[in-house]
């Protein structure tokens, strides 16, 4: 399994991730795209993080951190949820931390190396992403990739007191 790519490359959570956890889960900003509603302590993040290591097949999650290549930085995380074998399909989070990182291209390079891994690793079929409607960057980004936008979930986030439409995107592997 090849999850490298020409600005990043993608690997495990390790226990030295605990203060990039920390930071991002409990930053409200970010909050919305995460269905949190409250903090985490440290305790609670190291004890996600020492059974970061189990299975996708066992747990339905896979969150990898994404590293640029340069300097080794972490600079943002890649959640695979909801995955069913059965159904061969999963959903697919990320996000790039810092407004400095953001536009670089290492979201558009994680997606692609993320749909080559499920596809052709995890034998998937699709990739679905829900991203609310004010997501302008995320919708053009998912899309550029080849994610069709399916459906229109209403009044479905609720949000800095009000609700959000979200969009369901779709990115369906032909040849399996």
């Amino acid at each position: 399994m090849n999850l490298k790519g020409e600005k990043i490359y993608l690997r495990a959570l390790e226990p030295t991730d605990l203060d990039f956890l920390y930071q991002l889960e409990n930053d409200e900003s970010v909050w919305e795209v995460s269905n949190t509603c409250s903090p985490y302590s440290k305790f609670v993040l190291k004890q996600y993080l020492e059974n970061a290591h189990r299975d996708i097949f066992e747990v339905k999650q896979l969150r990898l951190v994404i590293c640029k290549r340069e300097d080794e930085k972490a600079v943002g995380f890649l959640d695979l949820f909801d995955f069913d074998p059965r159904h061969r399909r999963a959903g697919l989070g990320i996000i790039i931390f810092s407004e400095t990182d953001k536009g670089q291209g290492y979201a558009t390079e994680t997606i692609q190396l993320v749909i080559s891994y499920g596809f052709s690793h995890l034998n998937l079929h699709q990739l679905y992403a829900n991203i609310t409607l004010d997501n302008k960057k995320s919708m053009t980004l998912f899309e550029k990739l080849g994610f069709i936008k399916a459906g229109e979930k209403k009044d479905w986030v609720w949000s800095q007191g009000i609700f959000k439409n979200e969009f369901f995107y779709q990115l369906i592997n032909e040849s399996s």
